[in-house]
């Protein structure tokens, strides 16, 4: 992230942090902190440097992680499951798009669009047969900026740790956790 010299004061005020804090945290003085929020003085280029890595770091310690979004409760389906159960599924717990796990590893993506296609094109009747490759998968840190750049090309993101699927992301819960 670029910061500017006058955008200081406003960012340390919005991370709620005094003068002191920040000076801490970058290692340089309270004095420089409010000289240059009063305009004052030119800093160094070293001294600008270590305060703005000092507010990179406070960002990103405050950004919104993968984990704090996900629907732990993850409905699946096996790649050989009939299409009508999927749809039953689908149904049953009022959701568009499905990931598919075979022995406990995510294999592809099943959605409601794939389904339409395959009824119209008469593709296959299990979900081996018109399952589309699988959605990514994320760590339980990555930033929400790489989950919402995710989201503009696949219908769902899930985020594991380990190997293990911890969850889902659509972008229902992407817009819920922006506009909350």
């Amino acid at each position: 992230m670029d910061f500017e010299l006058n955008e200081i004061k406003q960012i340390r005020k919005r991370s709620g942090l005094t003068q002191s804090q920040l000076a801490k945290f970058a290692g340089v003085s309270q004095s420089l902190i409010a000289k240059i929020e009063s305009e004052r003085i030119d800093p160094t280029y070293s001294k600008t440097v270590k305060i703005f890595d000092a507010l990179e770091q406070l960002n990103k310690k405050n950004e919104v992680k993968a984990g704090s979004m996900i629907h732990k409760k993850i409905v699946s389906v096996s790649s050989d499951k009939k299409i009508k159960d999927v749809i039953e599924t689908m149904k049953k717990h009022a959701i568009s798009q499905l990931p598919v796990v075979d022995g406990g590893k995510l294999v592809g993506l099943v959605s409601e669009s794939i389904i339409l296609d395959s009824l119209m094109s008469k593709k296959g009747n299990t979900v081996k047969d018109i399952m589309e490759d699988a959605p990514p998968v994320v760590s339980i840190k990555t930033s929400i900026e790489v989950v919402s750049n995710l989201l503009r090309h696949f219908p769902i993101v899930v985020v594991g740790k380990s190997g293990e699927l911890k969850g889902i992301i659509t972008k229902s819960d992407l817009l819920k956790q922006v506009y909350s």
